[in-house]
């Protein structure tokens, strides 16, 4: 039996896979490779298809016995998803279905989602829990809650056995320095660091300096990819022993601003750059920080890697030596 991985040539893709090998499992890496990397796919075999052609999902299954699905083969833009929204409604919500038809002829029913924290929308209160109201106020989140709402529906009329993982911010890098984070165009604040650290941009943006936190910059929670990846295969474990499916949050629990992940990246780089104080985006919180209590209770999941300058060091080893 095997562990087929959608989007496994992407960031944390490529992280789950990589420990799903370490566990013993045998993987399929499905991707399209429009935004993830054939050089991160270092374990198990590779298939290059798109979950837009029923063809290729379909050989996949024909070809390999695969017993579950991990689905990270999201576009996830905010800003793109704005200006394109059909670009996000197809691939995101019309690709899972294509996903989710496959899975049914082939008697496959177990899938472990990548949903996100943009699903809760403009939170009422932090740290946010599973149980908070869910108002998405971009069509990437909307998508990412359609597609939670569709599993429901397909466990109550087909028996679809789920794990919805809603991640905060994914961080960090292997620590052993054999995959990371690489994005084109690249959106995430720490590889954004990283490149001012050492010399790809002349400078690091920070958008907003006024707001009602302790530095007045936007407060995040940070979680290690790695952190991650193991949380990804308790829920499989959990799913493979009859648990009920389930939504679980996934982040530290501990905020930092960006002013503390500039400051930490100068420590751990031993460099400075110049850092440029812009105006607030639009439609950025304050604070947005995830109680992941539910997935450390059910699932047993305990972050490892929690501290700011561990997470950081390690996305500098991998980013120092990157080949992709």
């Amino acid at each position: 039996m095997a562990i087929l991985v959608c989007g496994g040539a992407g960031y944390i893709g490529s992280h789950i896979n990589k420990q799903l090998n370490i566990e013993g499992y045998d993987t399929i890496v499905f991707d399209n490779l429009i935004y993830g990397h054939r050089e991160a796919v270092k374990w198990g075999e590779f298939v290059q298809g798109d979950l837009a052609n029923h063809i290729d999902i379909e050989a996949a299954f024909e070809k390999y016995d695969i017993e579950a699905v991990f689905h990270f083969a999201a576009y996830a833009y905010v800003g793109e998803s704005v200006e394109e929204p059909e670009k996000y409604y197809y691939n995101n919500v019309v690709n899972t279905l294509n996903l989710l038809k496959v899975m049914r002829s082939h008697g496959c029913n177990k899938i472990i989602f990548s949903s996100t924290c943009a699903t809760y929308g403009e939170p009422e209160k932090v740290p946010i829990t599973e149980d908070m109201p869910q108002n998405p106020i971009n069509p990437y989140g909307v998508t990412k809650l359609t597609v939670e709402r569709i599993f429901k529906d397909y466990a109550k009329a087909y028996g679809l056995k789920f794990a919805v993982l809603r991640y905060f911010n994914a961080a960090g890098a292997d620590p052993d320095g054999e995959i990371g984070e690489s994005h084109n165009p690249e959106t995430h604040i720490i590889p954004l660091v990283l490149d001012a650290a050492s010399g790809v941009r002349p400078d690091i943006k920070i958008f907003g300096t006024d707001y009602d936190t302790p530095d007045g910059s936007c407060i995040r929670d940070y979680i290690h990819v790695s952190d991650l990846a193991d949380a990804h295969l308790l829920a499989l474990h959990y799913l493979e022993n009859g648990g009920e499916s389930d939504f679980f949050n996934l982040g530290n629990a501990i905020g930092t601003s960006v002013l503390e992940v500039v400051n930490s990246a100068k420590k751990v780089t031993g460099r400075d750059f110049a850092v440029v104080h812009a105006p607030r985006r639009s439609g950025d919180p304050a604070k947005l920080v995830g109680s992941s209590e539910k997935a450390q209770r059910i699932l047993g999941w305990k972050p490892k890697y929690g501290d700011i300058d561990t997470i950081i060091a390690h996305a500098w080893k991998w980013h120092e030596n990157a080949e992709y």
